[in-house]
């Protein structure tokens, strides 16, 4: 018999009555019924229970240990009675009557409960995230993990992708993200930096003839975080050659949609195909943001125009300065009291806004201060033009373009949410594209990129050379699920001419993309086909999958929101021989100096 188990905890069922068995893995939970203990013993696989009565040489010794302790338990396999079945069980048929243990190892005190899932602080949890590990719903998040990593494998080979690896340690970039910097020994004043995405060395790979690549690249962000976003995290990352947009959407959409339907478990899923495409300006207008989740029913419209010389100043002042009204649509709140109303407003005024206007609206007669001065006449004809109905009220953003998308945006997620719109158990999958190649920074008083400046202009050289910067777009486009964007992609710059030209639209000099991208324009100028690609998140894959509210649910050892790993204590102190191994010295704030003594050097023994 082998040393620790004939079988896993989820292997058992009536066949096995009968069978003399051993299984391994830790105390679940104990139940004393008064001389009869019953044990539900855990491994990986799933949970078999374990009965001990006086006539069993196991029951001292379970009846002392701990939950979380680990055992191995000799038995008999028998079948329940028909009154305990435990049908929600793979092992509900049956229990092994204990007639042999052994202790491999005595669990103390746990800091927190396994059994049970109880809401626990997240600084224990990530503390001792061995413990949190065991737990049911995060054992089950890292082994979808798993899964849907698999999952994604096969598909992109079934597509004709080929898996290669990138470097870790590369060269920092100018643009983006701040980086993780590694000092080198052996160059001092050196540093390497840690790929905020693999992005060059995939556009690389195209230069060299690989026609389609992808990889579970790891990428690192030195930046603030937040629910849906790791300092460290893994994205699927692919390029091809000699596409169209269209190409790229047409390869990675059967991958998407595929592996969230696999893991659906009855959930809608947007049909590879059927992505709607989204120009970024009619998404900015619809949905006040760039990443729009489409299960919210409620669509924003300008409606400036009804304001226009209108009775109610406030509007028709911003109007004649350039500012713009958008209007939010709260569909059935006919029986909603003033409060829910003022309510909003006062929530927007929390988010940094003058207020959220608003007009109640019950059996076709209109209330509030924007629909009296206004008039009813007009505010029909507003509600015709939207296709309200007569207990539909609205809410109205006000402000420069920016803002006032912004707060419609912001609005129309929280009225969603308030009326109970947005429906669950759907994943619903767009494309945001034509997104603006150039933008006017206002502080800086210059054009720049708007997003990402290696992209493909559309209308290629002649619109950089005849066109007004602010009105040309790019082969750039963001994967969004349910309000995420999964990722940004574009179809890339292949040509130094263009790239010269469009980083002389944004100020930047020949000798400047020389210095700062020699690596890449170099390549370019021995032979580059078209390429694009682009590099859905897979933490944010699974999180949905998983319908985790955060990250770090689907990370097995994530860091906290101050980028700290409490369990191993990084980012650490080092010696001060480390540190002269790499040539640095320490000028820390003076805040921060009584806490930053080095650790002793460590002595070495070569014998």
């Amino acid at each position: 018999m082998h040393a620790y188990r004939t079988h896993h905890c989820a292997a058992l069922n009536a066949e096995a009555v009968g069978e003399n068995v051993r299984l391994s893995g830790w105390i679940h939970r104990k139940r004393d019924h008064g001389g009869v203990l019953f044990v539900d013993l855990r491994d990986h696989h799933g949970i078999t229970q374990i009965v001990a009565d006086e006539d069993s040489p196991a029951l001292p010794v379970l009846d002392k240990l701990r939950v979380e302790s680990v055992v191995t338990i000799d038995g008999e396999v028998k079948a329940r009675s028909e009154g305990t079945v435990n049908k929600n069980l793979p092992t509900g048929a049956i229990e092994v009557f204990a007639r042999g243990i052994t202790v491999q190892s005595e669990a103390n005190e746990l800091p927190l409960p396994v059994a049970g899932e109880q809401d626990y602080p997240e600084e224990t949890r990530l503390k001792y995230r061995f413990v949190d590990l065991r737990r049911e719903t995060m054992h089950k998040n890292i082994v979808l993990r798993s899964k849907v990593i698999s999952s994604l494998r096969r598909r992109m080979e079934a597509q004709g992708f080929t898996e290669f690896q990138t470097p870790i340690l590369g060269a920092s970039s100018p643009e983006g993200a701040r980086d993780y910097l590694v000092p080198s020994r052996l160059h001092p004043g050196r540093f390497y930096a840690l790929p905020q995405a693999p992005q060059m060395f995939k556009q690389l790979l195209m230069v060299a003839g690989f026609d389609r690549y992808f990889q579970i690249a790891p990428c690192f962000r030195d930046e603030d975080l937040r629910a849906d976003r790791s300092p460290e995290f893994y994205q699927l990352d692919f390029e091809m050659s000699f596409v169209t947009q269209e190409d790229v959407f047409q390869a990675i959409e059967p991958v998407l949609a595929g592996v969230f339907e696999e893991f659906a478990d009855g959930r809608k899923v947007t049909p590879a195909g059927e992505f709607p495409r989204i120009p970024y300006k009619e998404a900015m207008l619809k949905y006040g943001t760039d990443k729009p989740d489409l299960r919210n029913p409620i669509e924003i419209a300008d409606v400036g125009a009804h304001f226009e010389g209108s009775g109610f100043g406030l509007f028709a002042n911003l109007i004649s300065q350039g500012k713009k009204v958008r209007a939010i649509p709260a569909p059935g709140t006919a029986e909603k009291s003033r409060k829910f109303f003022d309510e909003m407003n006062d929530w927007a005024r929390g988010e940094g806004f003058p207020g959220l206007g608003y007009a109640t609206r019950k059996g076709g007669e209109w209330g509030g201060p924007i629909a009296k001065n206004h008039g009813s006449e007009k505010m029909d004809t507003l509600a015709d033009e939207l296709g309200l109905g007569p207990d539909d009220g609205l809410f109205f953003a006000a402000g420069d373009e920016k803002d006032a998308a912004k707060l419609a945006g912001l609005a129309r997620t929280r009225v969603g949410e308030s009326l109970e719109l947005i429906p669950e158990g759907e994943f619903k999958f767009c494309w945001i594209v034509d997104f603006p190649m150039f933008e006017f920074d206002e502080e800086r008083q210059k054009v720049d990129f708007s997003h990402n400046p290696f992209s493909m202009p559309q209308g290629e050289m002649e619109a950089l050379e005849t066109k007004d910067p602010l009105d040309i777009l790019a082969w750039q486009y963001d994967i969004v699920c349910n309000g995420y964007e999964l990722s940004s992609g574009a179809i890339r710059n292949h040509r130094p001419d263009i790239m010269y030209k469009a980083f002389e639209i944004a100020g930047y000099s020949k000798a400047d993309v020389d210095e700062n991208f020699s690596g890449m324009i170099e390549a370019f100028k021995l032979g580059a086909p078209p390429h694009g690609g682009s590099a859905p998140g897979i933490d944010r894959i699974v999180m949905l999958i998983a319908d985790e509210p955060n990250i770090r649910e689907v990370i097995a050892f994530p860091l906290n929101q101050r980028a700290q790993d409490l369990m191993m204590g990084a980012p650490s102190l080092v010696s001060d021989r480390q540190l002269e191994d790499v040539h640095i010295q320490l000028d820390l704030p003076p805040e921060e100096a009584d806490d930053s003594a080095p650790v002793a050097d460590v002595v070495e023994d070569d014998s």
